[in-house]
């Protein structure tokens, strides 16, 4: 069999049954009104935002700071919090503190012979609330961001299984703070603008 005659394309179109699914799976998308989640509203939206902005969400995201957090693990997640808030680095007046906390908790997942630990898995849960700015603040909406992470605790590598649980934190962080971000975004698309 040659390879223009194989099963993945169609004959003397150069079209690819891939190609085919991917365009069947858009336009299944379009027809049940999927839309971006930082898709500008409408035309007048997009013509009345600031060249640095393309929507309303993005510019309240980045309105919003982020409130302080003790412990190294709450540090990480404050950072991964902004920079997902203010990708950009523009400078934006605060009108919105979001207050969170992360919380841990770990389960052992394997013994070995002996009884030492294998695997460790870590549950990690953020409770946040957004408040405003005003005297005295007031709430907003609140959520509560939950995920696990685990890793494998390697026997007589105590280097690699230190930076091994090290990567497991920094992937909860980011997944506990993509959460939250995004909850925020889709509270401000669902709320009319101030």
């Amino acid at each position: 069999m040659s390879l223009a005659a194989s099963s993945t394309s169609l004959p003397d179109r150069g079209v690819t049954r891939r190609g085919l699914l991917v365009l069947g799976a858009a336009a299944a998308l379009g027809g049940c009104g999927f839309r971006p989640l930082y898709l500008p509203e409408t035309a007048a939206d997009r013509a009345a935002t600031a060249p640095q902005y393309e929507d309303r969400v993005v510019r309240d995201l980045a309105a919003v700071q982020v409130a302080w957090q003790p412990e190294r693990l709450g540090q990480l997640f404050r950072r991964a919090l902004q920079q997902k808030l203010n990708p950009r680095g523009v400078s934006t007046p605060a009108r919105y503190e979001v207050r969170a906390a992360i919380s841990l908790t770990a389960d052992p997942l394997g013994f070995r012979r002996d009884g030492t630990l294998s695997r460790i898995r870590y549950n990690g849960a953020a409770p946040w609330t957004l408040l405003t700015l005003d005297t005295p603040p007031r709430p907003l909406t609140n959520g509560r961001a939950r995920t696990f992470e685990s890793y494998d605790v390697l026997d007589n590598q105590f280097f690699a299984s230190d930076f091994a649980s090290d990567e497991a934190f920094a992937r909860l962080v980011e997944l506990l703070s993509d959460d939250v971000v995004t909850r925020l975004a889709l509270y401000f698309r669902s709320t009319p603008a101030a």
